[in-house]
């Protein structure tokens, strides 16, 4: 679809149609988490931006925002060892797919379609109208919100689980191969939580 047309679908359709994304392909540790936002027409939040352009503080207001004011919301996370089962890629696709289905069961709403940030879609059923758009999180709104939904969910419990394995230091860089993440597998080896099938974890 041409990016007017696509514009207009979405501005007809916005409050049946679910923006999505994910937070955490490129970790060395822990899940990789989607999310799937139906907005408001009537209610989109103010300061909506693509996650990784906002401060920590600005991305936890807007959660809660997001989750007062949208039609529909649905969290998913597909966890270390599926993601080295199946690779990173089909991991999170797999994750907004679920995500997908959530935002629906939980709203009860009947979803027309997904804009998918990106360039792969997801397999949805065929009722499914889909669009996948690369720096869509920069573009839809329902693209935005989800890509907050994501990265805080998935702060958020990379926090909780720096407390099972302190030695890493997962508060900090929540997974990310960072020097003092780096150092600390040099150190300790992989924790259960790693992903495995990731350089330089596999090594």
């Amino acid at each position: 679809m041409q990016p007017t047309k696509l514009l207009l679908w979405y501005e007809q359709y916005g409050h049946v149609i679910a923006g999505l994304d994910e937070a955490g392909r490129g970790p060395l540790a822990g899940p990789v988490v989607a999310a799937a936002v139906v907005l408001d027409p009537a209610r989109i939040p103010s300061g909506l931006a693509d996650s990784k352009k906002l401060t920590p503080k600005k991305r936890e207001a807007l959660f809660d925002v997001i989750h007062e004011t949208a039609l529909a919301v649905g969290i998913a996370e597909v966890n270390h060892s599926r993601i080295d089962e199946i690779n990173i890629l089909r991991a999170s696709l797999e994750a907004m797919k679920l995500a997908f289905e959530r935002a629906e069961t939980n709203s009860g709403l009947q979803l027309k379609g997904a804009l998918v940030d990106g360039n792969q879609r997801v397999s949805f059923s065929k009722s499914i109208e889909q669009y996948t758009v690369v720096g869509g999180d920069n573009i839809f709104p329902s693209i935005m919100a989800a890509s907050i939904i994501a990265k805080v969910y998935r702060d958020r419990l990379m926090q909780r689980l720096a407390d099972l394995y302190p030695k890493y230091g997962f508060a900090n860089h929540k997974g990310y191969g960072t020097a003092q993440h780096l150092k600390a597998l040099k150190e300790f080896g992989p924790c259960p939580i790693h992903r495995r099938s990731f350089a330089p974890v596999k090594s």
